[in-house]
């Protein structure tokens, strides 16, 4: 077992994977986290985080006759990512990083499916499942046990030699496998993460409320953005990326070699107005494949009216408003109307 969990490691590298680490399925504490978290209501909207509570912190129960989770991490962040320059200009749309290129949860789960192929060249039956943010999964306390990084401050998890910028995708098995060693915490004092987020939804060290997240609001969010939170959204129209850009951990950051996970049709730098005057025929066809996508194209229209209520005032923005206030969604008039009021203040 020893030494095919030597080759399971070498075989991820193989197929672009930058690190694997194996876990046992003991999930105690996180679950008691998780508990907690769901009883301060921190989840919001979300309610699938609570339907499947439970299951998430029984590997086995969730599927039986699991013993191991093989953890597999894989980098995104793109090159010349200019995260800083591009919440630099108001006019610009911030979309986090992630989400520039293709939809992670495929490309992640069909790498893992080729890994387990690779596994039974060696082991001819074996019992697995794959995962990639698609099922009641602990990712990250697994992939902290598995070795792959500790969970921050913000919560996202972080490897001391590669900073915050990657996925992470698991395997549910019965391969009796070594179990790697558990990382260790080195958040030490910093509080940099909590400090910068723009909405204060790190309301202590290693506790989000999802309630008040940009991520949260712009992608989970079905319904109309508390207006409290509106002007801190500046121009991040899907997700935020401030809690990783300040982390002294990301000096270590590696930029991704995959080319799916680079940015498609200008995202990373087109102006708001050209993502608002998008159709939503031209939105679904430009986002096919994208993560981004799953929002649907109101959500859309939402986050955007709200960057641009944030942007400086001019008249090109005034008149992509108002030609928006009859669209045939009051969510979207709602915050379109909301936009224009900034701009005659």
């Amino acid at each position: 077992m020893h030494e095919l969990a030597n080759k399971i490691k070498a075989y991820g590298q193989q197929l672009g994977f930058s690190q694997i680490g194996i876990s046992d399925i003991d999930l105690t504490q996180a679950q008691r986290r998780l508990k907690t978290w769901l009883e301060k209501k921190y989840h919001g909207e979300m309610a699938y985080m609570e339907r499947y509570g439970q299951m998430r912190s029984q590997p086995d129960k969730f599927i039986p006759g699991t013993l191991r989770v093989i953890t597999a991490r894989m980098e995104y962040l793109p090159p010349n990512a200019a995260i800083e320059k591009t919440l630099q200009q108001p006019k610009l749309g911030f979309i986090s990083r992630y989400a520039l290129g293709r939809d992670y949860h495929k490309l992640i789960r069909k790498r893992l499916q080729k890994l387990c192929q690779h596994i039974q060249t060696d082991i001819k039956k074996f019992d697995y499942r794959c995962f990639a943010d698609s099922a009641p999964v602990m990712e990250k306390p697994l992939a902290q046990k598995a070795g792959l990084g500790w969970i921050g401050k913000h919560t996202n998890l972080i490897n001391s030699k590669a900073g915050s910028y990657f996925f992470i995708g698991s395997i549910y098995t019965n391969l009796e496998l070594p179990i790697d060693k558990e990382a260790d915490e080195h958040c030490g004092s910093c509080f940099a993460c909590k400090d910068v987020c723009p909405t204060g939804a790190i309301v202590a060290p290693f506790q989000l409320d999802a309630r008040r997240c940009i991520s949260y609001l712009t992608i989970e969010l079905k319904g109309s953005i508390p207006i409290e939170f509106r002007k801190a959204m500046g121009n991040r129209i899907y997700g935020c990326d401030d809690c990783q850009l300040v982390c002294p951990w990301n000096k270590f950051a590696k930029v991704t070699k995959e080319q799916d996970f680079f940015p498609r049709h200008d995202l990373d730098s087109s102006t708001l107005i050209e993502l608002f005057n998008w159709s939503e025929q031209e939105f679904y066809k430009k986002l096919e494949g994208s993560a981004i996508r799953r929002i649907g194209y109101q959500a859309w229209l939402r986050n955007i009216a709200v960057a641009l209520g944030n942007a400086p005032s001019d008249n090109e923005i005034i008149q992509a408003l108002n030609d928006k206030l009859d669209f045939p969604s009051e969510l979207v008039q709602e915050h379109v109307q909301w936009a224009l009021q900034q701009h005659q203040l």
